[in-house]
């Protein structure tokens, strides 16, 4: 039975790896103009881009709802997203859109991923004491502090001067488009070592899936794990976040379409997996938003429109279940 399974989900991962590998060369190849040499060498770092993004959030979000025992939870909850977006705001109207900090893509980049996970950082060292208090008291006060930064850039893009706003607004939302290679390359050196690290923790997640009790008794330092979760989740997050802009839905669309597809509970398979879908969601979504929309929306709308559905969707159908 067990071998059936493991074989079953074999087929599937191979025929996600194939429609995801269809996808970016359909995605690399069709309708090029301008000339190929200028044209081609652009779509593989958007390509890249994408494949980043889509493996850092699917990665972050399959290792997150393990540690917090719920599926429809993800690492935006605890405010990294918000963060971002005070960052680039407070940015724009304090040092204005000519400052070295805007204009200098790496200085920006860096900026708010040393930012975010600082804020990270500091929410986990003053809030997370497995000892005195649950992980859910750093998950609400991660939603209200959310809540309060998104306030705050409200605040600020109502009395920021409208040149700079309309600036900020392009900084604001993923976009594919304007990705530098540079960037994609220290992105892809910060997944490789997150990567390495976290494959240190691939069969103490497995064992965490039976319970906190369970998971101790076993010999896993559970406490020391769930940190480590959170901190590794917050900077693939955050480097995602800082290449190509905030995605609030797609960690939670592709992993539970991963735990759904996939009968298994082996976390290595679960993130390979969510990855693929993503990289499919992504490339699939940008290749529509260009050849079929012509850019009159952009793929973080779309992707945002169809998980909020899909968020409503799973909330009425735990709550089904609870009844």
């Amino acid at each position: 039975m067990q071998s059936s399974v493991k074989k079953h989900n074999t087929i599937k991962i191979l025929i996600l790896a194939v429609i995801a590998i269809l996808s970016i060369i359909g995605f690399l190849f069709y309708n090029i103009q301008g000339g190929f040499s200028y044209a081609f060498p652009k779509r593989v770092v958007r390509v890249c881009a994408m494949v980043i993004t889509g493996v850092a959030i699917a990665y972050a979000t399959v290792m997150f709802q393990t540690v917090t025992r719920n599926r429809i939870l993800t690492p935006s909850i605890i405010g990294v997203d918000s963060m971002y977006e005070v960052v680039q705001t407070v940015l724009y109207f304090f040092l204005g859109s000519a400052s070295v900090f805007v204009v200098d893509r790496y200085v920006n980049f860096g900026t708010a991923i040393v930012v975010m996970v600082i804020f990270a950082l500091l929410l986990y060292r003053f809030l997370f004491r497995a000892d005195k208090y649950p992980i859910f008291l750093l998950l609400l006060a991660g939603m209200i502090i959310g809540t309060l930064l998104g306030s705050l850039v409200t605040f600020l893009q109502v009395i920021i001067d409208p040149i700079e706003y309309l600036s900020l607004q392009s900084r604001l939302f993923a976009s594919f488009t304007n990705v530098k290679s540079e960037l994609v390359g220290i992105s892809a050196i910060i997944l490789l070592a997150c990567f390495i690290y976290g494959s240190r923790m691939m069969r103490d997640l497995d064992v965490m899936n039976l319970g906190r009790e369970t998971a101790i008794n076993l010999g896993v330092n559970y406490d020391k794990i769930v940190l480590n979760v959170l901190v590794l989740a917050s900077i693939l997050l955050a480097t995602s976040t800082a290449l190509v802009g905030p995605i609030t839905f797609l960690g939670l669309i592709v992993s539970n379409l991963a735990y759904q597809f996939l009968v298994t509970y082996k976390h290595s398979v679960l993130i390979l997996g969510a990855s693929l879908i993503s990289i499919i969601a992504l490339v699939g979504g940008q290749f529509l938003v260009q050849h079929v929309f012509h850019l009159n929306t952009t793929l973080s709308v779309i992707i945002n429109f169809i998980g909020g559905l899909y968020f409503i969707y799973l909330l009425l159908k735990e709550s089904r279940a609870a009844g």
